[in-house]
């Protein structure tokens, strides 16, 4: 009798597209049949279902969720996990705490993966959140893609180190390393022109303050002639529309929507400009590095380390001045702009090529109960950690 893969159940504020959920789409696309996986979504969206290959093991499961009545959740979790009985239960971010607080007896071997936060701690820290997690995930193995959330978790949310794994995110370098797709590019109008095209994959959301990017690029093309290609979808699609037409830049802003293929648009970039006012490890950065695109970024969690040595100059600070000049910079000294790009494709292939990244979330998916790494996992960690 042929024994089941392990069964992981995997919960998301939200599994709209994003970076955690893409990230999940890598593993689970790559492990193939190694695990089975089930897939709760608080608020219900699942777009990201999408990004994920048809012969995966892979099921939404609809559980109801009263907002607001914690108590009534956790009764209805619990039940849940001993219906289930997954070997391993994965939660992803604030957003999922609930499930954290139900699995607190530790009756599922478990996982938490934190990325970031939303607005509301994009400056600070809430206390009653980093008490709730001082308390829940204590004896939980802590997955944190950025050195930034290492230091939080470790010196702020005193979660005891041995749980703390810091796991880069990693990426496709053969996927994204190709050149332009011209005919898709048109298509989505980014080849329209000849001038040089500032371009940014996010989702539309109020964190990635994109409105600052919408302000940088009428600064410079008061200067020069450019475009912006916005690449993504959210809530602040009109918000940012109707921004770019105040600003008087609304004809050269493209929308493009979500797109399931950014290597095909990335490319055609001369700049890839990040405007977020709070993030931990982009994989939109990483994505672009690996294109071997010079960057313009806000100065949040790790972008900085992330960039090559000849990128670094043009992570500043959280202020639209400040990004378009960092944009400027790079138009206007192609050769230096080539070089950081070059330098930044270089750094992707040897610090975060994905099979880094496979390699420690195999060893943490396939863990037994009470071990919250195995020692080989460490080993890839600090490798990881050291290689940056």
């Amino acid at each position: 009798m042929t024994t089941p893969a392990p069964l992981l159940l995997h919960v998301y504020a939200t599994f709209k597209v994003g970076g955690p959920q893409m990230r999940f789409a890598q593993l689970a696309n790559h492990f193939g049949p190694r695990y089975r996986h089930r897939i709760i979504a608080m608020d219900g969206e699942t777009g990201a279902m999408a990004r994920l290959a048809p012969e995966i093991d892979a099921r939404v499961l609809d559980v109801p969720i009263r907002h607001g009545e914690t108590l009534g959740n956790l009764k209805t979790f619990r039940a849940l996990l001993r219906e289930l009985h997954p070997d391993l239960l994965v939660t992803s971010n604030w957003g999922s705490i609930e499930w954290a607080m139900a699995n607190l007896d530790g009756r599922v071997r478990h996982v938490h993966m934190e990325d970031g936060f939303g607005p509301e701690e994009a400056n600070r820290q809430l206390p009653r959140r980093v008490w709730t997690r001082r308390i829940v995930l204590r004896r939980s193995t802590i997955i944190l893609p950025s050195m930034t959330l290492y230091g939080i978790a470790r010196n702020i949310w005193r979660l005891p180190e041995r749980h703390l794994h810091h796991i880069p995110n990693g990426v496709d370098c053969a996927r994204f390393g190709g050149g332009p797709d011209r005919q898709f590019a048109a298509a989505k109008g980014i080849m329209d022109g000849d001038e040089p095209v500032i371009g940014t994959v996010a989702a539309l959301r109020a964190e990635k303050n994109l409105s600052r990017l919408l302000d940088a690029v009428a600064e410079v093309a008061r200067l020069r002639p450019v475009r912006l290609a916005i690449v993504g979808d959210g809530a602040e699609m009109p918000k940012l529309k109707a921004r770019a037409a105040e600003l008087g830049i609304g004809d050269r802003v493209i929308f493009t929507g979500s797109c399931g293929e950014p290597e095909r648009l990335l490319p055609s970039f001369s700049v890839f400009a990040l405007s977020s006012d709070t993030e931990q490890m982009p994989l939109s950065i990483l994505e672009a590095m690996a294109c071997g695109l010079p960057i313009a970024a806000t100065d949040v969690g790790d972008v900085r380390n992330m960039v090559s040595d000849e990128n670094r100059a043009y992570v500043v600070r959280r202020d639209a001045p400040s990004l378009a000049k960092a944009i400027l910079g790079l138009l206007d000294n192609p050769l230096q702009a080539r070089a950081a790009g070059r330098a930044n494709a270089l750094r992707a292939a040897e610090v975060f090529e994905q099979s880094l990244m496979f390699a420690a979330y195999r060893k943490l998916f396939d863990g037994k109960r009470g071990q919250p790494a195995t020692d080989d996992t460490d080993d890839v960690r600090r490798s990881s950690v050291s290689r940056q």
